[in-house]
């Protein structure tokens, strides 16, 4: 399949969560776009092209993937890059709620691009980047839900 997904998100920071679905993702796809969204309104902790850099750092070197910053539409982007589909994390039920209302939206912007969902394995399944963020803040161990380079990055951001 020479199919190109979309995988979005703030990734504020990049958690083992979002590194395994990338990871697992690459398996099925030739082409995947981690489409890092500005999300200025979400008031990331680290800047655009702090969090493209943070991961490129760890998943740039896995076949097939490319880090792109993008603001507006995430369906707009998919379009603009050609993607087949757009990439999903689901952890539960809350997610998938959010989600649908997603999905029922850009099938009507773009009817030819698919979403599909991945579930993260069971011991990512309940890690998300604002509860990392909040754990780490409050003097807890994170080192076990992100990459040590983004540990270090965090570690640098606060300390600064």
């Amino acid at each position: 399949m020479t199919a190109c997904v979309i995988y979005p998100g703030t990734f504020d920071p990049i958690t083992n969560g979002h590194i395994e679905l990338i990871k697992r993702a690459a398996g099925s796809f030739n082409k995947i776009i981690v489409a890092v969204a500005a999300s200025p309104d979400k008031q990331p902790l680290f800047n655009l092209q702090q969090r493209i850099n943070l991961i490129d750092s760890v998943v740039g070197s896995v076949q097939g993937v490319s880090i792109e910053g993008y603001d507006g539409l995430t369906v707009n982007f998919a379009l603009k890059n050609k993607a087949d589909f757009i990439l999903r994390g689901i952890r539960a039920a809350k997610d998938f709620e959010h989600e649908f209302s997603l999905v029922s939206m850009n099938r009507n912007l773009a009817p030819n691009v698919e979403t599909i969902f991945m579930m993260p394995s069971q011991e990512f399944m309940f890690i998300s980047s604002t509860l990392v963020k909040e754990v780490f803040s409050l003097g807890g161990d994170i080192s076990n839900f992100v990459h040590p380079i983004v540990l270090a990055a965090l570690i640098d951001k606060i300390s600064n």
